[in-house]
């Protein structure tokens, strides 16, 4: 998926933005360069990984997460938000469920778990499609999920975000919580990948 013109758009709406901040007086550039730099630090696909591996290895936490993932995740010493602190939901895929996020409005994404979000998350033809496609949009990414296996689409938004816990892959149970990080993507994270 291309977000090609997408992501052109909105570099130009984000450096004008940054363009009347300074004209106004409001924040200087290098103000604006921090900011971003601080927000961005420490927000990776590893994070959302590490909590990922803790819920395969430790039941209690599982049930933890799924049931409050805000809080779950400030157990490890992450946030699900940025600036303003969101809820989030984790979605749990099954033998039966496969679970994909989506923000159809913009791109709300926990940025802090899964770090920046990638240019087709941000495209149009990703956000307007896996809602009505789902399959067609998870096999383009190499998806292939058995007839019996539903789809459940989650919109993220700004107060809710979502991150999918995936199945843990068979023949890993003598892996260390380390080792199983590693099996762990950030497509994985988002649906749009199996582990």
């Amino acid at each position: 998926m291309s977000g090609d013109h997408d992501d052109a758009v909105i570099s130009r709406q984000v450096r004008r933005l940054e363009t009347l901040l300074e004209e106004k007086g409001i924040v200087g550039g290098d103000t604006v360069d921090e900011v971003i730099d601080g927000f961005l630090s420490g927000a990776s696909p590893l994070n959302g990984a590490k909590v990922v591996a803790r819920a395969w290895t430790d039941p209690d936490f599982k049930a933890r997460l799924l049931a409050d993932g805000s809080a779950a995740v400030a157990e490890l010493g992450f946030s699900s938000g940025g600036v303003q602190p969101q809820r989030l939901r984790v979605a749990e895929n099954t033998e039966s469920v496969h679970n994909v996020v989506v923000c159809t409005l913009c791109s709300c994404y926990p940025l802090r778990l899964l770090g920046p979000s990638p240019g087709w998350y941000k495209s149009e033809a990703y956000r307007s499609r896996v809602v009505r496609e789902p399959l067609a949009v998870l096999a383009e990414f190499g998806v292939e999920l058995a007839p019996e296996v539903s789809v459940r689409v989650w919109d993220s938004s700004a107060e809710t975000r979502y991150m999918v816990l995936p199945r843990r892959p068979a023949g890993t149970e003598a892996l260390t919580e380390p080792e199983l990080v590693s099996l762990v993507t950030r497509n994985g994270l988002i649906g749009t990948a199996v582990v």
